[in-house]
């Protein structure tokens, strides 16, 4: 603590670097992690969507809150409950001065499942899309395989690329520019892997003219060095503001602080399935054929084990609020029955006792240690909790890349990671993480614990074919609630997403955590 107090007070100790080198028309951004890769539709993540949302542009946009918006389509309608017609707007054209016709929407439509080697396609938001029909240069139809009640949230995630500009090439030809022509407020200049991302005002675009000349996107993923930058003045605005560095920012007259609930919920993953899971042994160490998961008294007991709000508070210093589902209940569908479960290690002692394991357990909790805000300490601290009532927890912490990739070839019993509703409705974390696991049909596609519910599957397809948003949205909520009070799996919290940036500088927070310079105001 006190190498940090004197690492602050020497940073707010140069005073002649708050200037900065940049010119008043240029934006610097910190962010967490890098771009993977500059075709929009090859590594469904975070980074490479705030990458593209500057130079591609969506047929229906999402405000900060992820409401809908008119994007490239001006209006839309429900012609048949199969069909969908899109009027788009007449004024627009890519960076490189060609118009943006229905044909260039057909063909992004047509290309989000081609694209060869992706590690994590854009395929689930076009999966619904059976046909797209070129009316005429401004109109387009999109035939679905059933009622499709999602669509519109699901559009909000396909860029459009020019169909001139793409065709015959390739994602390495996003890296390099050749095919990097969108429609977007910015234009791409260059990408150097591992440095930065720069770019550059487009002085046609359809919609309001951005203050910003060119924005660099700067990848630091060490928090104190990301801190550091901002406070040196080496670039305007940071995201991910560090759990450590919350406070002190918000009480620093050079800097403004934003803030806004996420809409990423932090949950454990438990196996309900196998018999024989592989990091559950006995007492002694010895493993059994008996897995103590799959009786719900177990689960509850988990659930009640874990002090949710002392996590929140005095570990993660209030940036993080406890939830009893997988998304904050601000969220479409989300069900307003669902509390936080409280803390009662008594409770979980007494479940545990009636479940017939009074004398406890070993498991092994997996997690990453370098994806979340302090993800490894809170792993650790949720083994104490568990480890109190009778269930003797050790953790292991790994980079997320290897805790994902051994998920899904299951080999947890019990593993910590986070979710993304970046659909805006519950739903989405019902059919890819609850739901049974059926490849074929896209449901369960994350459910790394195998967990299976008919009833959950029921209410969940149902509202899934229902146009009428009032009942879809209980039928949502019914299924959420199937889910939590069976314990299929334990939501922790939600995060708050944070940004920082020089005296100022606005920034309009996001629950989806996009770091997006359309959203950013200032001198």
């Amino acid at each position: 603590m006190q190498r940090r107090s004197r690492f602050w007070q020497a940073l707010a100790a140069l005073p002649c670097l708050w200037a900065g080198a940049a010119g008043a028309a240029d934006l610097r951004i910190a962010t967490r992690t890098d771009v993977t890769s500059m075709d929009p539709h090859f590594h469904n993540v975070a980074p490479n969507v705030t990458a593209s949302s500057h130079i591609f542009e969506m047929l229906v946009d999402k405000d900060a809150q992820l409401k809908p918006r008119p994007g490239l389509a001006v209006s839309w309608k429900l012609v048949s409950e199969t069909e969908w017609e899109f009027r788009l707007r007449p004024d627009v054209t890519f960076h490189d001065g060609t118009p943006f016709t229905a044909e260039d929407v057909a063909y992004s439509i047509r290309r989000v499942p081609m694209v060869p080697n992706s590690p994590m396609l854009f395929a689930m938001y076009s999966k619904l899309v059976k046909d797209v029909q070129v009316v005429d240069a401004h109109t387009v139809r999109l035939i679905t395989e059933g009622p499709a009640p999602t669509l519109l949230n699901d559009l909000t995630k396909l860029f459009m690329v020019s169909k001139r500009a793409t065709d015959g090439k390739n994602s390495a030809d996003f890296n390099n520019g050749a095919a990097t022509i969108g429609t977007g407020p910015y234009r791409f200049s260059g990408w150097v892997p591992g440095d930065r991302l720069t770019l550059a005002r487009n002085p046609s675009y359809w919609g309001a003219t951005e203050p910003w000349e060119r924005v660099t996107l700067r990848p630091i993923s060490n928090d104190t060095a990301r801190a550091a930058a901002l406070l040196s003045g080496d670039v305007d605005l940071i995201e991910g503001v560090p759990v450590s560095d919350r406070q002190r920012m918000k009480d620093d007259p050079k800097l403004s602080v934003f803030e806004c609930d996420s809409i990423r919920v932090i949950y454990i993953h438990l196996d309900t399935n196998r018999d024989r899971s592989p990091t559950i042994t006995d007492v002694n160490g010895q493993p059994m054929d008996k897995n103590p998961l799959k009786d719900w008294r177990v689960r509850q007991a988990i659930n009640l084990a874990i002090n949710r709000q002392g996590l929140a508070d005095r570990l993660l210093n209030g940036q993080a609020k406890p939830v009893g589902q997988l998304t904050p209940s601000f969220l479409f569908g989300a069900s307003q029955k669902l509390p936080p479960p409280p803390y009662d290690p008594a409770g979980a002692e007494k479940l545990l006792k009636e479940a017939g394991w009074g004398q406890g357990f070993r498991i092994r909790l997996a997690s990453t240690n370098d994806r979340y805000p302090l993800d490894a300490q809170v792993a650790q601290a949720v083994a104490q909790m568990l480890t109190r009532v009778g269930i003797r927890t050790e953790v292991d912490a790994m980079p997320a890349s290897m805790l994902f990739s051994r998920g899904t070839k299951l080999e947890f019993s019990f593993f910590m990671a986070g979710w993304f509703s970046d659909s805006g409705e519950a739903s989405s974390s019902l059919v890819s993480m609850l739901a049974t696991y059926d490849p074929a049909k896209g449901m369960g596609t994350a459910n790394r614990g195998r967990y299976s519910n008919p009833k959950l599957d029921q209410a969940l397809a149902t509202a899934l074919r229902t146009m009428d948003e009032t009942k879809r949205a209980a039928l949502i909520g019914e299924a959420v609630e199937i889910g939590m009070r069976d314990v299929g799996i334990l939501p922790l919290y939600a995060m708050v997403n944070t940004w920082a940036a020089r005296k100022g500088i606005t920034y309009e927070a996001r629950t989806d955590e996009l770091t997006l310079a359309m959203g950013v105001r200032g001198k």
